[in-house]
């Protein structure tokens, strides 16, 4: 009974930590609050000896079980509504008096009436004698209970995926065995229990093993209500839960009270072997699960799935992060420092918004003044560098990436602060060679990454909403028309970008999904009523908002909106615009993707504060009023 209750508790946590925003998920955490109620209660009826506290704890869990039929008929409800058969008013005013007859039935419960006096002394285990509304609440425990079987059929009928008749069916057998189990057998049959007390025993046990099972079984299929998450992570999620919480505690509890049992076999009813069997036993758990889980997962979760996500776990435990890549960047500039005996040394990078301080180690120019300017001409410059060059006191090395199709591309600068070029022998350039090999392959393996990561960020929002589309059609076929896919979830930057490429004129701009955006529509409304109009202004606002202040100049600063504005504006081709921006045409194109993010960034900026600005317009016309 402890096990149920445990089991029963730690499912009503999972419930209410992960899907408590469904419907389904909420009216069957009501059935474990019952369970709860009903097996925790027993469980301690059974070791209680003092007559007036056995009363009281015998007479707690007929809180749960008066309420259980109307929390099955809610679920039911539920349930077949959920699969596209929602209440007309008569499903819901019938939960309804359910619960308020259950109300009634728990006011009887304190006066005596619902059941009877403490019978004590009778084999196999004391009980509580029935009572004329004992006869009435069982009449009125099978009647709602067959309603809510009935309503599980229905929606059993209704599933029509193969997916979903499955889970049904997982709730159809799993629903029969909390309403066996919390029905009190004892009342009706202590006669026959007494005259068979092993037999009774054996069938208590096995009623709870059969309990505790299938109300995991039940929990399981709950599990993918309300959520939008693939399966095998719902699986996993729940199936670790299910191991740390309900199994570890379970067996804790049974070996403790084995352990203790034997020692009152011995004259010892508490030794010291107790709390060291109930601490071992749970350490010992969760260091198998720790170390098996994964196997686990892998074999019966991931499915024909397995190489994918392993290759995506492998990514998540090798990927460089922003930190990873600063602290051996640091590494081999300290080391750089060590071997040419330098001050400091420094890298530098040209990024969207011009020129970025990596990492720095020691003492160099940066700690005083930035030329930043100077510096940024180098930089965007992108000619061909000689392998180490002297800028003032410090030596400059350039990091050369070379990308598939063998363009050549500048990434940045290592400078090694107060190094005389003139002073360096052969072992010393080597050893420069060397390191800047290294830093440039971090640097590359990190914009790689990036690259990744930008393509996840494109697809996460897709892919959500197909769960989300998923989710919901996993039981009603109905949910697939939810609607057409939001703007947020399509590929935005993609939508900008063929917007801009047909800007003077094309199906591109004038079929555009943006035409939909309200600032949009407003410009169109305020204007000639030309949408294509209205998004080219909107576009070129958008641009202008990536404009550094000041004049213009072929500056690190102005990279990205020198390239919008000659692109797009000025439809000039790509190798003229490189040839004027000093840039090789492989960093044209990732520069431009940058730039044409920026943009997507903008217009949903503008977009937003469209909105709140039209929310304070009606929020003001409302008080005028």
């Amino acid at each position: 009974m402890a096990g149920v209750a445990i089991t029963a508790l730690a499912l009503l946590l999972y419930s209410l930590s992960f899907n408590l925003k469904d419907r389904v998920a909420r009216s069957f955490a009501a059935i474990l609050f019952c369970l709860v109620i009903v097996y925790t209660a027993e469980s301690l009826s059974s070791v209680m000896v003092q007559r007036d506290q056995l009363e009281i704890w015998l007479r707690v869990p007929w809180i749960g079980i008066v309420f259980l039929p109307s929390a099955y008929l809610h679920f039911s409800d539920a349930l077949l509504a959920t699969t596209g058969k929602p209440s007309r008013g008569k499903r819901s005013w019938a939960v309804r008096f359910c619960y308020v007859a259950s109300l009634l039935f728990l006011a009887a419960l304190p006066a005596g009436l619902l059941v009877g006096n403490l019978q004590m002394n009778q084999p196999p285990a004391p009980y509580l004698e029935p009572t004329w509304l004992t006869d009435l609440f069982i009449v009125f425990y099978l009647g709602v209970m067959g309603m809510s079987w009935y309503n599980f059929v229905r929606a059993f009928r209704r599933s029509i995926t193969s997916t979903g008749r499955r889970r049904m069916g997982y709730l159809l057998v799993g629903s029969i065995a909390p309403s066996i189990g919390a029905f009190p057998f004892l009342l009706f049959s202590s006669g026959l229990a007494a005259r068979h007390i092993i037999t009774f025993w054996l069938f208590s046990v096995l009623i709870n093993f059969f309990v505790g099972g299938l109300v995991v079984v039940m929990a399981y299929a709950v599990a993918f209500f309300g959520v939008n998450l693939p399966d095998r992570t719902v699986k996993s999620r729940l199936f670790k839960w299910i191991l740390r919480g309900p199994v570890i505690a379970s067996i804790a509890l049974a070996l403790t009270t084995i352990i203790r049992r034997a020692g009152e076999s011995f004259g010892l009813a508490y030794n010291a072997f107790v709390p060291i069997t109930m601490v071992a036993t749970i350490l010992l758990g969760e260091y198998l699960i720790t170390l098996f889980f994964p196997l686990l997962e892998r074999w019966f979760l991931y499915g024909n799935d397995k190489k994918e996500i392993e290759t995506l776990h492998q990514l998540e435990e090798r990927l460089i992060t922003p930190n990873d890549l600063r602290q051996f960047l640091e590494t081999i500039l300290a080391a750089l420092c060590d071997r040419l005996q330098s001050p400091g040394a420094y890298l530098v990078a040209m990024n969207s918004t011009g020129l970025e301080l990596i990492v720095k180690v020691g003492k160099t120019f940066f700690d005083k003044s930035l030329k930043t300017d100077e510096l940024s001409r180098l930089l965007t410059k992108n000619g061909e560098f000689e392998q180490l060059f002297q800028w003032g006191e410090d030596a400059l090395v350039p990091l050369i990436d070379q990308d598939d199709e063998d363009q050549l591309s500048l990434m940045g600068i290592l400078g090694i602060a107060r190094a005389n070029i003139g002073d360096l022998d052969e072992n010393d350039r080597q050893a420069i060679s060397a390191f800047t090999e290294r830093v440039v392959l971090a640097l590359h393996d990190r914009r790689l990454q990036e690259g990744v990561f930008r393509s996840i960020g494109e697809l996460s929002s897709k892919v959500a909403y197909i769960q989300q589309l998923r989710a919901a059609a996993r039981y009603d076929q109905s949910g697939m028309l939810l609607g057409d896919v939001p703007l947020e979830s399509a590929d935005i930057t993609q939508i900008v970008k063929d917007a801009l490429t047909h800007f003077w004129g094309g199906p591109k701009l004038t079929e555009s999904p943006l035409i939909k955006l309200k600032v949009v529509q407003d410009a169109a409304n305020s204007s000639d009523g030309n949408t294509a109009n209205a998004l080219r202004s909107i576009l070129r606002d958008a641009i202008e908002r990536t404009k550094p202040k000041g004049d213009r100049r072929f500056t690190a600063e102005w990279v990205l909106y020198n390239i919008l504005d000659m692109k797009f504006l000025e439809g000039k081709k790509v190798r003229e615009i490189a040839m004027r921006l000093a840039m090789s045409e492989a960093d044209l194109y990732r520069k431009q993707r940058i730039a044409i993010e920026a943009v997507a960034r903008a217009i949903m900026d503008m977009e937003n504060q469209n909105g709140q600005v039209s929310s304070l317009e009606k929020n003001n016309q409302i008080d005028y009023n």
